[in-house]
């Protein structure tokens, strides 16, 4: 390995230099007590910055091992120390900022939000027994003339002091990693109280559920505190935060209401945010819901790949299988349909439904529609008539704010009101309602109570007709969907793009991610990027179930961290670990996905056959052939 003192005189050799000279600089170099490794260089000052990353020893980081032995407070580690790196970072590059062009001087590593996660920009490595954290640096030039002197002072100067302030115990107060570490476990032990439970979240008094603005996940100032229902009440001795209380939701199906304005949504919000654990002083660090937790909305224009949504969706008018639904464009409704299929695929054991982003054919029909428009007319079930069965049979609840009917209070196992942001249990009061202004509305399942009872039990249908298929297997890359090509230059040169939280750009393949609501950072989209590359050219292959991929990839994951998915030595340090449901909802939102022998529209076919044309060009613009047949065919609403 080379010493700090070869790279100082390698720096000061090609200055002045051309920018491709620092290409030289590649490699690991002694610094003392930590390695700092150059493992991409940039190709000029205003391309993407370069990738360095710093390998600590664990015994000169001195973490004691009680302080990340579990999963969990590893990853709170991780998190906590990657944040104080990353404010000393930024002092830091203030200093280094503006000598030269473009990106010159920058010095950035991860953005954490409020949500503590995985992430692969700071790793403690227990086999290896060392922290590695990786970061980006501008190297700095004039034009395309190498300015290494400024490198010189962020490599020997700044770097050096942000390492020490931050990435070793000594210069931390005993209390305050202790603090990281209980905070992590009570967390946990509340995840597992949940179960125990029968529960699907909790969600403490005292805890702050508004955010600050719309674009802002920082606690509002001066909100009201949440405060449960006292029928709704437990309390829970966590082994290091004491006795905490909090409004407990039950399994089964739970309907939140209110008034416009009055905090229903906000609940929903938190509950849906409390898959992931939070930051002390975040206001929801206490609120914690079932990690396989699924919010569910209409999706406009999304398309479907071979779903069976007959659940939900049968006997259309033109006669289209449903229990292996294809569409590019598809409704409020059939997107509907297909989330919740797509979910219970990825093993949720929660909906979590706002009546606001729902399609109303979907949510509910009531009696005087169904007296105009006969069941026999009606290609939808109604989510109001499947979401007893999704319980008492599949095993799934629901959590659904509704504003402006109230026809799943029959349905429902807790009504919860919120009024001026205050939540009351008024469940026993919409039921003697319910009693008293009983419709005529007739369920649409076909199934008896009796039948229901009859086949009774988590996890086992109604009747095999109703059961979704999930043996779907996709196919892999190629043209006649054999396996990609596992050249690893193949791989490099695929583009991965991100745009915020709302899309992924694989190879110019759009995919659409706005209403996938609990992805949390950009970071998690740039690997649900890689995830979706990885899966696509190393899994698929006709024959390996969309399940059996996920868990492989998974299980990879967990026994070789993240940078298993990024082919090559250089692992990217901007990569975040996103949920099993992200990336099945990720999958399904491809496009190109593929499965062989399926039945799919003219326009698929007719697409993949110029593509396969030999030199034809790879036009985004629709054929005349595909906006004459998008003209003529009908849509599910």
């Amino acid at each position: 390995m080379n010493s700090s003192e070869d790279l100082k005189q390698l720096l000061r050799k090609i200055d002045h230099k051309s920018y491709p000279a620092y290409k030289e600089t590649r490699g690991a170099y002694q610094f003392g007590s930590y390695v700092l490794s150059i493992d991409h260089v940039q190709g000029d000052p205003f391309a993407s910055p370069s990738k360095v990353s710093i390998h600590i020893p664990a015994k000169t980081a001195a973490f004691p091992l009680s302080l990340y032995d579990t999963k969990e407070k590893r990853i709170a580690l991780q998190d906590f120390l990657l944040r104080q790196f990353g404010r000393k970072m930024d002092a830091a590059s203030l200093r280094g900022q503006g000598a030269g062009s473009g990106k010159s001087g920058l010095l950035s590593v991860s953005r954490c939000g409020q949500e503590i996660l995985e992430r692969s920009a700071c790793v403690l490595e227990r086999e290896h027994s060392s922290l590695i954290v990786r970061m980006e640096v501008g190297f700095p030039a004039h034009g395309r003339t190498i300015c290494s002197q400024v490198l010189e002072e962020i490599f020997f100067e700044l770097l050096p002091v942000c390492i020490r302030q931050t990435l070793c115990c000594q210069v931390y107060r005993w209390e305050t990693l202790e603090q990281v570490a209980h905070l992590a476990e009570d967390q946990q032990y509340i995840r597992e109280q949940l179960k125990a439970l029968g529960l699907v979240a909790f969600v403490a008094n005292g805890a702050v559920l508004p955010r600050e603005t719309g674009v802002s996940r920082r606690p509002m100032k001066d909100a009201v505190p949440f405060v449960s229902p006292k029928s709704m009440e437990i309390t829970m001795q966590l082994p290091h935060y004491g006795t905490i209380s909090g409004m407990a939701i039950p399994k089964g199906v739970t309907v939140i209401i209110g008034g416009g304005y009055h905090g229903k949504s906000t609940l929903l919000k938190a509950i849906e945010a409390g898959v992931y654990n939070h930051i002390a002083g975040d206001g929801r660090e206490y609120v914690i819901t079932d990690d396989t937790a699924m919010k569910i909305r209409a999706e406009d224009g999304r398309s479907i790949r071979n779903v069976d949504i007959s659940m939900f969706i049968n006997h259309l008018p033109n006669g289209k299988d449903t229990k292996a639904f294809f569409t590019e464009d598809a409704s409020g409704s059939t997107s509907q349909a297909a989330g919740m299929i797509e979910a219970m695929e990825a093993g949720t054991r929660v909906f979590l439904i706002d009546e606001d982003t729902s399609a109303t054919n979907f949510m509910i029909r009531d009696a005087l529609m169904q007296m105009v428009v006969s069941p026999q007319s009606e290609p939808i079930t109604p989510f109001v008539d499947r979401v007893r069965e999704l319980y008492e049979v599949f095993g799934i609840s629901t959590v659904l704010v509704a504003g402006s009917s109230g026809s799943y209070f029959s349905r429902a196992d807790v009504v919860v009101q919120m009024n001026c942001y205050k939540a009351s249990d008024v469940t026993q009061f919409a039921r003697e309602l319910t009693e008293q202004y009983a419709g005529k509305r007739e369920a649409l399942t076909g199934s008896s109570d009796k039948e229901i009872k009859e086949f009774g039990g988590e996890g086992e249908s109604i009747g095999r007709e109703l059961l979704p298929d999930f043996n779907r297997c996709p196919l892999g890359t190629g043209a006649s969907g054999q396996r990609g090509s596992r050249d690893e230059d193949d791989y490099h040169r695929v583009k991965i793009k991100t745009t915020g939280r709302d899309s992924i750009f694989l190879d110019k393949e759009l995919i659409d991610m706005r209403y996938v609501e609990q992805v949390a950072d950009n970071e998690q989209m740039v690997t649900l990027g890689h995830l979706l590359w990885y899966i696509q050219n190393r899994l698929f292959d006709g024959k390996k179930t969309m399940r059996q991929a996920v868990e492989m990839v998974y299980t990879l994951l967990e026994q070789e961290g993240l940078g298993a998915i990024c082919e090559g030595n250089t692992v990217p340090g901007n990569l975040a670990l996103p949920r099993k449901q992200e990336l099945y909802a990720c999958l399904n939102r491809y496009r190109k996905l593929r499965f062989g022998g399926s039945e799919e529209s003219p326009v698929m076919e007719h697409q993949r056959r110029i593509n396969r044309e030999p030199g034809a060009a790879r036009s985004t613009k629709q054929s005349g052939y595909d906006r004459g047949y998008r003209g003529r065919r009908g849509r599910v609403q």
